[in-house]
């Protein structure tokens, strides 16, 4: 059966809690895949930057760490975690590792891919840093390749807030 709302889906925090995507209700969302080998990985910064500015106003960044393109996050959950917060400040929240593509591909992205269709009407997720905007009802409103930078999607953003 296919996900109805995306507070229905269940997810890890990077402390491996399971916790619900209904925690995040009525927040304007940006959800990230994440590497931190990645030639995109100095966007923590800029996505950090985003989060401090507008969390009071109710924008919440969820990251989401990946290993699925060319072993770019190899590391375990509490590496990932540490790595995050002493290299770009993290506090946003960092969930557990997850896939975005094949057979393996978590709920959530499952549901993301479906409502925001890539370049071309692909669904599958081309890179780290994805970025998926969801309005405070819970509905994707924007996907984002790899290659815009969170401080382009500001606008978009405060739109929503």
């Amino acid at each position: 059966m296919a996900t109805q709302s995306i507070y229905d889906i269940e997810v890890q925090d990077i402390k491996g809690t399971n916790c619900s995507m209904a925690d995040y209700q009525g927040k304007v969302l940006l959800i990230v895949n994440t590497a931190s080998k990645c030639g995109f990985t100095p966007q923590f910064e800029g996505l950090q930057t985003l989060y401090a500015d507008l969390s009071e106003r109710g924008l919440e960044v969820l990251g989401f760490p990946c290993n699925q393109f060319m072993n770019q996050d190899p590391a375990d959950n509490d590496a990932i975690s540490q790595f995050c917060s002493l290299n770009y400040g993290v506090d946003f929240p960092m969930f557990g590792k997850v896939e975005v593509n094949g057979p393996g591909t978590h709920p959530l992205y499952r549901f993301l891919k479906s409502e925001a269709k890539g370049l071309l009407g692909s669904e599958n997720i081309k890179w780290n840093f994805t970025k998926f905007l969801l309005n405070r009802n819970g509905k994707v409103v924007k996907r984002y390749p790899p290659t815009t930078k969170p401080e382009a999607i500001r606008r978009d953003i405060e739109k929503l807030l």
